[in-house]
Formats: structure tokens, sequence, C-alpha cells
């Protein structure tokens, strides 16, 4: 593809042979459905036997990272917990950062309401000091109504992520930021999102490695949160096609990535 070509070969190498830990998407990058894409174990295999690291990050906060260890574990890839990100575990720490003591009122699946609590969140039902928005596939219109009412009593509204949709085997569903998008159509207000690509989660994940960005390596198949995160914070990263984003849909983008593979394993000769 003209424009690219400068990004296939050789120079993948020279890229990539000083990084030493690799965040890698989920769904659309590591498998589809619940099938692991062709490879996906070979390369976990080979960053393994090289000594270099990896996590799995992902925008999907309806689930935590004991669910996503399981799902993996039945499609025969054994990892551990630890090495699960959400961007509800970025959320938390942010609250406990910037918004000490305070109580929220959630917007999330049961399971992202054991993360706060967990977390040390105090979740509340009325006069909370924060609404937090999930991927709740919970959602009722109570709920949506209560967070319209909170936030204009000033109420903070912050998102886990801003995904609008999310991938199903049936097609797509809406996701966090659609249901963000009717509260701030209700309301006026817009969340502070937090998730990929927002700073936020780049700092979550170099404390969480203990490492610089110049060590890390964003992958993965959406442009406005895999590739996105590295475009605006100077990390590399690389786009696989095995997922949402079509060649095609590069020549149209403002975000570019660093590399762009057909799919994960074409990346194990380079590191």
């Amino acid at each position: 593809m003209k424009g690219y070509k400068r990004y296939m070969g050789s120079n993948i190498g020279d890229m990539l042979k000083d990084k030493k830990y690799f965040i890698l998407d989920m769904d659309g990058t590591f498998y589809l459905g619940d099938k692991l894409l062709e490879g996906s174990l070979d390369f976990l295999k080979h960053i393994e036997r090289t000594g270099k690291g990896y996590l799995f990050f992902t925008n999907n906060s309806s689930k935590n990272a004991l669910v996503y260890q399981q799902k993996l574990a039945k499609m025969g890839c054994m990892v551990e917990q630890w090495r699960i990100v959400t961007s509800g575990m970025v959320t938390v720490e942010y609250l406990k950062n910037h918004y000490r003591d305070c109580s929220v009122f959630l917007l999330g699946t049961p399971m992202l309401y054991d993360e706060f609590r967990n977390g040390g969140i105090r979740l509340v039902q009325d006069k909370p000091d924060v609404v937090v928005v999930g991927f709740d596939t919970t959602l009722t219109y109570d709920k949506l109504c209560c967070a319209c009412k909170f936030i204009r009593q000033g109420a903070s509204f912050i998102a886990t992520h801003l995904d609008l949709n999310c991938p199903t085997e049936d097609g797509f569903i809406p996701d966090c930021g659609a249901i963000c998008a009717f509260i701030t159509a209700s309301t006026g207000v817009k969340p502070k999102y937090l998730g990929k690509p927002f700073r936020e989660t780049l700092e979550y994940l170099l404390r969480y490695l203990g490492c610089t960005k110049d060590d890390i390596v964003f992958i993965g198949d959406r442009l406005y949160t895999d590739i996105a995160i590295g475009f605006y914070h100077g990390v590399t990263s690389v786009l696989v096609l095995t997922g949402e984003t079509k060649r095609e849909d590069l020549e149209n983008s403002d975000v570019k990535p660093t590399l762009v593979v057909e799919r994960l394993a074409d990346l194990i000769p380079f590191i």
C-alpha cells in the first residue's frame, strides 16, 4: 500500500528489538469472539523465549481481569491474572488519586461494582460526588435518569472509556461512549474519558510495569484507541489488520500507526 511500504520489512526489527513490553489489545487482535487468531499463542511463546514481557489491556469495563483470564483459558491460553488490565482498573486508581474519599454513583455491571468496592471506592445511590459510566450491559432507564439528575446537580462526570460500540459475533452493540452520548445530550455535560487513548492509561501502565514509554509497544486493531494512545503520546504502535481497521481506512485517518502488519504472528521474526 502506498505510504506504508516503509513500515514493512527489516525496519520492523530495528524498531522493536529494544522494546521490553508489548501491550496487547484482546478482541480483534489476539482473538475474535471465542477463537484465538492463528499464530497468537506462537507470538506469546516467542515473547517469553526472548525474555521480553507482555500485558493485555482492554477498554471493555463490563468484565474484570479474572473473567478475561478464564475466557483466555477456555481458548487454550493460560496467562496469569496480573497480565490483564482493564479500563475499570485505571478508573479506580484515577478516582483514588483525584477524588479522595469521594462517593460514586456507578453505571456498570456487577463485576465493575465489585472492582470498585474491592478498590476502596464508596458507591452510593444518592447525592454522589462523582458519576462514573462504564460499559453497563445491565443499564436501565432509571439508572440513566439518576445519572443525569446527579450531573445536573453538580456531580463530576467520568467514563471508563470512549468506545461507542462493542463488537460481538452478531454485530455491534452500544458501548460506554454511546451511553455517555445519551447523558451528554440530556445534560449538556461531557465526561472525562479514561481508558485508551488517554494519558492516564499510559501513565497507569508505566507505573504498573515500572518502565518508560520507550520500553513499550501498543498493538491493536482500532485506530482511535489502540493506535491513538501511541500516536498522541509518542509511543510505538502496531496496527494489526485482523479486526476493525482495514488498510483503506488508513488513507483517511489522521492517526497513523508506527507499523502495520496483517496479524500478530507476523511480528515474530522481528522481535
